[in-house]
């Protein structure tokens, strides 16, 4: 088994950033075990004839989370399919500004906007367990992702997932909004993950801004009076951004990720003269 991991680390080192830690999350799915216990039993287990389907798969660039079907996010794990984004740590830095600026208090009411697979409200759903939650989604599929991440979790009773069109048709106040837009500009050349994962979630026109210019103006009637918006950028959008929110009259600070990119702006109502 030893020897099966670094022959298999070696042939996916090419197409691979973590290819030691991508042999052992195949191999232990392949073993219907967690990567912890195939790491304290990886001398007493014999390799099964799956392993190398996986392989093939992860060497074609096909993602790691959509051949195994989950991916860890904040404190939960989810389920996850080519209909949805791919959970990254980087989108992370949203609950963290929101755990930031509720400090004790419980953010009675949250909406996820474009929630895809769940990942942003599920967490915060566990963050808060008094908190109750709206989940939107343009798509059907990535709506039932969620929804079967939501009852997996034990939060289906506190989630509702609806298909919509960003915020049309919405009713405030919410204390929390969440927000991962497509902002990718069109003709941007991707690579790795993201060629396998839904254009539709990725692409916002010619600048990456168009959903942003949608959802902006919703905002001020959606949140709550010390409320906020937790909404991510891409790591050089963090002034055409906060110009088209601060336009509607909301006060805008900026946190960045792990690596030190901006990767999230904090929206808020501006206090009264």
């Amino acid at each position: 088994m030893p020897e099966t991991l670094r022959a298999t680390s070696a042939r996916l080192a090419p197409i691979s950033g973590t290819p030691r830690l991508d042999a052992e999350l195949l191999l232990a799915h392949a073993l219907g075990i967690d990567r912890n216990e195939l790491l304290m039993r990886q001398r007493d287990l014999s390799v099964p004839p799956c392993f190398e389907a996986l392989i093939e798969r992860r060497l074609t660039g096909e993602p790691i989370a959509y051949i195994i079907g989950m991916r860890d996010f904040w404190t939960i794990s989810l389920h996850v399919t080519p209909d949805v984004l791919i959970p990254r740590p980087d989108t992370e830095t949203l609950i963290e500004a929101a755990v930031d600026h509720f400090g004790r208090r419980t953010p009675a009411r949250i909406l996820d906007l474009g929630t895809g697979s769940g990942a942003l409200l599920l967490a915060a759903l566990s963050q808060w367990p008094q908190a109750r939650g709206t989940g939107v989604d343009i798509s059907p599929a990535a709506l039932a992702v969620a929804q079967g991440n939501a009852d997996c979790l034990g939060l289906g009773a506190r989630a509702d997932f609806r298909l919509g069109n960003w915020a049309e048709g919405l009713d405030g106040p919410f204390d929390l909004i969440l927000i991962n837009p497509p902002y990718i500009a069109r003709d941007v050349v991707l690579a790795g993950d993201v060629l396998h994962e839904p254009e539709g979630a990725l692409f916002a026109g010619t600048e990456g801004l168009d959903d942003y210019r949608r959802i902006a103006p919703m905002l001020p009637r959606l949140l709550a009076s010390d409320g906020m918006a937790a909404i991510e950028i891409g790591y050089d959008q963090r002034t055409s951004v906060s110009a088209l929110l601060a336009d509607q009259g909301l006060s805008v600070s900026a946190r960045r990720d792990l690596a030190g990119h901006d990767r999230c702006l904090v929206a808020t109502p501006a206090p009264l003269a």
